[in-house]
Formats: C-alpha cells, structure tokens, sequence
C-alpha cells in the first residue's frame, strides 16, 4: 500500500501528494459564516466535509491547527446599498442591533454544528476582532501601488496585478481580457477604475451602523480582506490547506490568492480545497423557489419534503456517503436509505463491541482483516474518500453479524483487531455516534435537571433564597433557562 496523502489541489486540478510546510504539522484554514441568519444545510455539508479532513489529518497523525473565521463585520451587496447590507437589513427586521444579530446566529451556529458532532477548530477569528490588521494590510498594499484610494473607499487594482506578471483567475481559470469585457460596474458606483477591481475598504455612509476609524475616514474591510488577514496571522504568510464551499471560488479566494501575492510577495496557500454543493429532490436549494429547508426542520421533522424526523447522526452518515468533491442531493427516498444503513452500522459497532470468544489460533479472518485494515487507509489517504471507506467497513459489518449469528468465530486476536477498527474509523474519523447512547445521554441530563429543580424547589420552600438563587444562576450560566409557571418550574437549552 502506498501510504502518502493525496489531496485534490483546486489550483492544479490534479490529485497531488500531501507534502506539509513543516513536517507532521498541518495548517488549514476554512472559511466560515457570515452570521446574520441561520446556518443553512449547504453550509452544513461544507462545514461537515472539512470537519471529515480534520478528523482524518489527526487520525493520520499530523498536528493541525485548525483556523475557521467568523465573519461578523456588514458587507455591501453588489448595488452598494446600505439597505442592503445583510447585518443592517437582519437587524432593522428583527429590531436589534447588528452585533446582537451577530452573537444570536453565532450561537445558532455552534449550537448545530455540536449537533452534528463536529469538532471545534482550534481558532475561531472573527473580522470585528481584526480590523487593524485589515487596516495594516490595507496601508501595505496601497504603498506597493497594488491599491488606490477612490472618495473614501480603497480598491484593489486587478490590472496593475496582472501587468506585474501575476495572475488574477488562475485559481477559477477565468481570462482576465474576459472578465473586464463581461462585468458591469456594480459595486462602485462610478468609484472603481477597473469592474474588477474588489473592495479592500468601504467608506461608510451616514446610515451604515457597522462602522470603524481608518485612514481614510469612517469604514468598514472588503468581504475578500478579512480571511487574507486572519489565515495569515494564525497559520503564517503561506500555509498548507484552504478550504471552503465551490460557490467561494470565485471571487473570494481567487481575491484571496492576489492579496496574498500582492501582499507577501508569495502564493498564500499550497492546497485549495472545495467541497461540492447540496441539492434537494435533484434540484438547487434556494428559499425564491421554495425547495429550501434548514438544518433543524430536517431534524425535527418540521417540514414538508421529509416524511419523519431523522437523527443528526443519521443527516450525518447520509452525507459522509458522498465524497467532498461531488454533488450531495438529499431526498426522502435517500434519508430513508441513510436511516437503515446507518442503523445496521451501529448494530454491527454495538455487536462487535459485546462480542466474545476463547479462540486463540488465528481463524481465516486474520488476513481479511489486516487487508480490510490497509483499504481502509488507503480509502482516507485517497483525497479523503468517505464513502469508500464506508463501502470497506461494511464488508466488515458482514462478518459480524456472521459471528454473531453463529455461523463463524473469530479468534481473540481477530476479536480485538476488528473492535479497534472499527471503533476508530467510525466514532473517530467518520465522527457517527450512536442515536441511542444520544438520547441515553439527553434522558440522564434530564435526570440531573429534575433533581436540581426539585433541590431549588425544597431551598425556596425552606426559604433559602441564596441557595436558590445559586442553582438559577449557575444553570443559567451554563446556558440552561429555569422558568417558573403556575405548573411547576420548567427548564430550556439556550
């Protein structure tokens, strides 16, 4: 088995093998949300796949710094509108402020992300939290001559890029004649020398109430600004991995790549990664069409395409059955499908972990298994490919049930071989977790919840009012609402 990592490079378009800046260490930065509405379940998958290539790269042993932003700071649409400024227009409909809207969709955002079993990065930058250096970058590149100021605004100069001999759209294979022939004059209102040209700073106008001090006035950083800064400052002026969804492509790393040459005089990131897009019923999900649904109503069940709720675990294992770089479409008929596969996985995980036998001498499942071991690996070590290394482990989830049956043995050698296996690549790389050691789990925090209410209910009846104060607060620390009623005392999950 040739075991090198072999990761399909979007700048080169070819599967290349893994050769990190500094040996045994990855540095991989995704690009997160933009937190002025519900996580939808595209962005799920994006954020389930690399949560997969996390889960792989330190399964394989490499210590990774994880870098995944928060993009908090208001952008312009292409009109330039300030009406239509996503965090200005989320906060005028919910009447709230910007940075309240940040910090509810913020928790939203983890909240389904831990639902799903993703992992935390191991930096989590937001743009709010970095404007200075945006700021710096900015100055930087103005002085190079990569930039120019334009009544307040300052863009960068695509043309000048390209005449230095570099160049704009070699990651989405886009002539850059083409570009300027095809692209109308949006975004700047008259302010931009070239249609290309992207925002770096944004003056803001009078109404616009997400808003810093610059240089040159009162702003806001360009959309593409923020991950150039903030990849950079965690993981170094060049670093191994970038990932995010196809529809990032262009523009926003392909502005990233020419910041980052512009700026630190070298390509930013040796290994692009994209991970394809989510399709319902064969069609794209989009809320003007109706074929649109959020991560929660598929859970609860609370919708009109699926017919019953499905566990996270069961969303999860429908997606892992797809690779990365291929389009996912979900339907009911598919969900369904998902649900027995899965369930026969965890039955097959749940038997081979209860599973015994006083067989020492090694049966004719010793060398299947050390063979269905290497393709397993080497599934991973192919660009990540889930799905085949689902297909393997079930072969594996056969031979179970065989012994379990009663139809073979395996030896203790086997026994124990097998159970780390699949253990491993199931709750460790593949992240499934059992549905029902979930809801065990979710019955004992109950459990643990009713005795304290019942605690506090017996210190106000004594009218030990600081001992029930102490239960309330300390719940509510720990995002757990107590609420008194005229039926008893009621608790919520926030």
């Amino acid at each position: 088995m040739e075991n090198k990592l072999k990761i399909f490079n979007s700048l080169t378009g070819e599967k290349e093998v893994f050769v990190p800046l500094h040996e045994g260490n990855v540095g991989m930065y995704v690009c997160g949300p933009t937190v002025y509405s519900n996580v939808h379940l595209g962005n799920v998958r994006t954020f389930m796949s690399f949560d997969f290539i996390y889960r792989t790269l330190r399964f394989l042993g490499y210590k990774v710094r994880y870098v995944r932003n928060i993009t908090d700071a208001g952008h312009l649409t292409d009109d330039g509108d300030v009406n239509n400024d996503r965090f200005v227009k989320q906060s005028r409909l919910e009447k709230l402020e910007p940075m309240e809207i940040v910090q509810k969709y913020t928790v939203d955002f983890h909240k389904v992300l831990e639902l799903f079993n993703m992992l935390p990065p191991t930096i989590e930058p937001t743009a709010t939290g970095h404007i200075l250096e945006q700021i710096q970058l900015t100055e930087k590149l103005l002085a190079d001559g990569f930039a120019y100021e334009s009544n307040g605004s300052v863009y960068f100069d695509v043309l000048e890029y390209n005449r230095r001999g570099l160049n704009y759209g070699e990651l989405s294979r886009r002539n850059i004649e083409e570009l300027f022939a095809n692209t109308r004059d949006l975004d700047g209102q008259g302010e931009k020398r070239n249609p290309q040209d992207f925002a770096l700073w944004k003056k803001a106008s009078p109404a616009h109430i997400m808003r810093w001090a610059s240089p040159w006035g009162d702003g806001f950083p360009g959309w593409h600004l923020e991950c150039t800064v903030m990849s950079t400052k965690y993981l170094g002026e060049q670093f191994d991995i970038h990932g995010g969804g196809m529809d990032l492509k262009f523009p926003h790393h392909e502005c990233e790549i020419a910041q980052g040459k512009a700026g630190h005089g070298q390509s930013p990131v040796r290994y692009w990664m994209h991970a394809n897009m989510l399709t319902m019923n064969g069609q794209r999900m989009s809320k003007s069409t109706g074929n649109y649904i959020l991560p929660m109503q598929l859970v609860s069940g609370d919708n009109s395409f699926f017919e019953k709720p499905f566990p996270p675990a069961v969303i999860r294992f429908c997606f892992m059955q797809a690779h990365y770089r291929s389009v996912l479409d979900i339907s009911n008929e598919a969900m369904l499908a998902a649900e027995k596969g899965y369930n026969r996985l965890m039955e097959a995980l749940k038997a081979v972990n209860t599973l015994t036998t006083d067989l020492e001498h090694p049966t004719g499942f010793s060398a299947a298994i050390d063979e269905l071991k290497e393709k397993c690996y080497a599934a991973l070590l192919d660009d990540f490919n889930a799905p085949m290394l689902i297909a393997h482990l079930f072969e594996a989830v056969k031979w179970i049930f065989a012994v379990k049956n009663g139809e073979d043995k395996f030896c203790i050698s086997d026994l124990e071989t097998l159970r780390s296996l699949m253990n491993s690549f199931v709750g460790e790389v593949l992240g499934l977790q059992d549905v029902a050691s979930q809801e065990a789990s979710g019955d004992t925090l109950d459990g643990v919840l009713q005795l304290l209410i019942r605690m506090r209910m017996e210190a106000r009846a004594n009218k030990d009012w600081a001992l029930s104060d102490k239960i309330r607060d300390e719940l509510l620390a720990l995002g757990i609402q107590l609420k008194d009623g005229k039926d008893g005392t009621t608790y919520s999950l926030s």
